[in-house]
Parts: C-alpha cells; sequence; structure tokens
C-alpha cells in the first residue's frame, strides 16, 4: 500500500492501515488539514468546491470528503463527475474559497487522490500546500457545532465549461463546422466520456467515433495516454475511419492528439501546436517546464516572442506564466494552459484551439506535425543508494558543465547546442531523473549516456 503526501495534495492506494494506504482516516484528516488552512486565508468564505473523475473508488472518497467538508462548517458545492479544469473553473464561478478534485489522473485504478486548489481554481502554491500538510501531521482542527454544520448543493457545471470555451476569441466554431472533420476519440472510461462528446458537439462535429467513453472507471487499457497504450484508436485511425484521434486521462487535463494515419503527433508536440495557433493571432510569450521540448521556444521565437521555462509542476508553470505574462503555456505531456480561459490544464481548451488550427490551416493532421521542428525526448533515470548524496552530484555535474548554458532551477539543465539534459532528483524515490533532448533518439540516448557516465 502507498500514501504519498505533497504540497499539491495526498494520493495513494486505496485501503490498507492507517497512514500506509488512501483509507477514510487519512482522507478525514486531510481534508479537515485542507479545511483549516482555507479558514485561515479566507475566514468569511465558508465555500468548497468537489468534483471527482470516474474511479471505482470515487464515491466512497467523495461522501468522506464532503462529509468532513460540512463537519468543518463549509457548504460543499458538489458538482459529481467532472473534469479538473471543470472543477477548477467552478471555483471561480462560484467564488469559492477552494477546490478538491478527487482524482490520480493518469494513475491505474486503485489509485485516488485530493488535488487541492485556492480560491482562484488554481493548485496551492508551496507555502500553502506544507501549511496543510503542518496540520495535518498536529491534527490541529476543530470541527463545527452542531447549528454551524454546513450543507451540500449538487451542480453540474460542464454546460458552463463548453461555454466558457465557445466564447474564446480564436475559437472559430463556423470554420470547424464547415471541415466536417470526423473525430476519433479514447476517454479510458472516466469523465472525459461526458466531456469529450459534449465539446465537440457544440464544435460542430457531427461525426464522432467514441471509444471507451462509458464513465465506469473501469480502465480498458493503463490510462496513461502513453503510445504504447492506444493501439486500439491508432488501428482505428489507420483504417483511414477518422480524420484525427484524441485521447485523454481520467482526470482530461492531459490531450494527447493522433494522425490520420495513425501515428502519434506527440504529446510534447499538442502544446507546441496550439502555441503555434494562439501566437499567430496573439503575439506574446510563452511558458513550459524544463524539461518540456525546445520545439516550443522555436516556435515562439518564430512569432517574435520570449519563451521561459519553469521548475517541473503545473504550479511552477502557472507562477512563470503570470511573471512573464504569458499569453499560452503549459507542459510537454499534452497539458495546455490558456490563461484567457482559466490558469489550469484543459484539455477541452486544447482540443478547441487545435481544431480551430486544423481548420484554418487546410491540412491533414500528419501535415500539420511536419511543420514543427523534430526533436526526440529520452527518459531515463539513474537507481541511487537511499544514502546517497544527490546534491553533491548535481552540484559536480554543474561545475563540470559550467561552460555550457546551465539552469539550475530545478535539478540542473544543460542546453548544450544540438540538444540538451535535465537532470532532477525524484522527491518520493532515490533516484535521479535523467531527460535529454535532441534531433533524433539516437542522440538524445547518446546525450544522457554522457552525463551518466560522469555521473
Amino acid at each position: 500500500m502507498s500514501l504519498v503526501k505533497s504540497i499539491s495534495g495526498i494520493r495513494g492506494t486505496i485501503g490498507g492501515a492507517v497512514g500506509e494506504g488512501l483509507n477514510p482516516v487519512d482522507i478525514v484528516r486531510f481534508t479537515a488539514a485542507y479545511a483549516t488552512q482555507r479558514r485561515a486565508a479566507l475566514p468569511e468564505n465558508k465555500k468548497i468546491v468537489v468534483g471527482r473523475d470516474a474511479r471505482l473508488s470515487g464515491e466512497m472518497v467523495d461522501s468522506i470528503v464532503c462529509g468532513t467538508l460540512i463537519g468543518m462548517g463549509y457548504d460543499v458545492v458538489n458538482i459529481g463527475l467532472a473534469t479538473t479544469p471543470t472543477t477548477e473553473l467552478a471555483v471561480v464561478h462560484e467564488q469559492a474559497a477552494g477546490g478538491i478534485i478527487l482524482t490520480a489522473s493518469h494513475n491505474p485504478k486503485q489509485w485516488n487522490a485530493l488535488k487541492l486548489l485556492n480560491e482562484h481554481g488554481e493548485f496551492l502554491n508551496d507555502a500553502e500546500g506544507k501549511g496543510v500538510l503542518a496540520i495535518a501531521e498536529k491534527e490541529d482542527f476543530r470541527f463545527a457545532e452542531v447549528d454551524e454544520l454546513g450543507h451540500m448543493t449538487h451542480k453540474d457545471y460542464l454546460p458552463q465549461h463548453v461555454e466558457d470555451v465557445l466564447a474564446l476569441r480564436l475559437v472559430d466554431r463556423e470554420a470547424i463546422q464547415k471541415k466536417h472533420f470526423t473525430v476519433a476519440i479514447d476517454c479510458v472510461n472516466s469523465v472525459g466520456g461526458l466531456a469529450i462528446p459534449a465539446i465537440l458537439r457544440a464544435l460542430g462535429v457531427e461525426n464522432i467515433i467514441e471509444l471507451n467513453c462509458t464513465p465506469n472507471g473501469r480502465f480498458p487499457h493503463n490510462p496513461e495516454p502513453l503510445p504504447q497504450h492506444l493501439t486500439e484508436i491508432s488501428d482505428l485511425l489507420r483504417s483511414g475511419k477518422a480524420d484525427v484521434g484524441f485521447v485523454v486521462d481520467p482526470d482530461v487535463d492531459r490531450l494527447a492528439i493522433i494522425c490520420e494515419n495513425g501515428e502519434m503527433f506527440g504529446e510534447e508536440y499538442t502544446l507546441v501546436s496550439v502555441a503555434d495557433f494562439v501566437l499567430s493571432h496573439t503575439p506574446g510569450n510563452t511558458v513550459s517546464n524544463m524539461s518540456s521540448t525546445r520545439a516550443l521556444s522555436d516556435v515562439t521565437r518564430a512569432h517574435g516572442g520570449n519563451y521561459s521555462a519553469s521548475a517541473v509542476g503545473e504550479v511552477n508553470v502557472v507562477a512563470e506564466m503570470k511573471r512573464t505574462n504569458a499569453v499560452i503555456g503549459g507542459e510537454g505531456n499534452g497539458g495546455v494552459i490558456y490563461p484567457e480561459c482559466h490558469y489550469g490544464r484543459d484539455a477541452l481548451v486544447g482540443i478547441a484551439l487545435f481544431l480551430s488550427h486544423l481548420a484554418h490551416k487546410d491540412m491533414k493532421v500528419s501535415e500539420l506535425r511536419r511543420t514543427y521542428p523534430e526533436y526526440c525526448i529520452s527518459k531515463n533515470r539513474i537507481d541511487l543508494t537511499p544514502d546517497t548524496d544527490v546534491d553533491a552530484i548535481l552540484a559536480r555535474v554543474k561545475e563540470l558543465y559550467k561552460d555550457e548554458r546551465v539552469n539550475d532551477r530545478d535539478g540542473v539543465k544543460i542546453d548544450f547546442a544540438d540538444g540538451w539534459v535535465h537532470l532532477r532528483k525524484s522527491n518520493t524515490e532515490p533516484i535521479i531523473r535523467v531527460y535529454s533532448e535532441a534531433a533524433t533518439m539516437e542522440e538524445a540516448n547518446a546525450l544522457a549516456q554522457k552525463v551518466i557516465d560522469v555521473i
């Protein structure tokens, strides 16, 4: 059994002893700690939004979280089966003190999690997250007296989410509708099965081929949208039955795109293509994390903007986007953050902007993909003993490559003329993650091995 506590929330496998898995006792403890932190931050605001993905443990976790919040004196707006970005938007529309998303994202069915939002519908920052952990550790919370108990209302926020996306200036429903696209989707039997057909229909897409769109939490394959898990929809595209394929993870904040010939567009290039479209109409800056493709920087410079890299993690990307006033940003895992809608990864926004881009370009998806710089990312790890001084290793690598462009904001990233290598220590395992990128996979592997050999 596993239980992982971090500044962004608590996640774990369902069951087990207290402190060993995600069980009712720990769910109550961390929900109460979050409510206590929110009460200190916004003492007059007694409203919290709760939404969940469709995984098997969702109903159980939802009942405990909502009951605990009510017991802490909060009024709960329960939006039921909802995507992560839908929940984020609901917090803003409800003017709530925060929100809790019940999802373990791309983790397998035995996992669930409490993802914690502030009053802006964004993930808690480092200080806020550490505050929740400290309160939970001390169990320093107080439940409400009977006359101060909260209440619960139920709302469906998907229609509002769809409306918000359609209202975006760059979403061209008319152009999309005129193309009569046939779109195949794989929603891994979670909340994407509700949200993705809804946004496609609203965009004027009449021909939708639905795979795994029953939101029952029974994932038909590994829910992380990686190429090796997407053979069913790839085969469908390869047969010529659709113009494009979209795949989302269980909470619909990541978007993978499949070309009409069954080839992967590449999760890294979801953001690159959407940014290209946005920048062509809204010149400005972009942000992604340090482990994302250099192609975004290339595209940004081509449009006359400036690119910045943040530390890994959505909260860090958002902070850097605000600092640089970026018009588009996100992460290389298919996460698109478009501030004109909200500061959160959103596959519905990604689909609407990508289809608008595709309609305007008047080309096949594979042809669009070939218009972007070609890079390959290699992902490796170095296993260490628990007592290894990882910081000393990273400092030594930084010293050895001091003549190159080095960024130590999050581990050590070394930018070479023909690629880059990024080393980060894991927060949960005695390992160093080594990501590298170059023009070919062979070159990317060689760059990574060069640094690994040094270590």
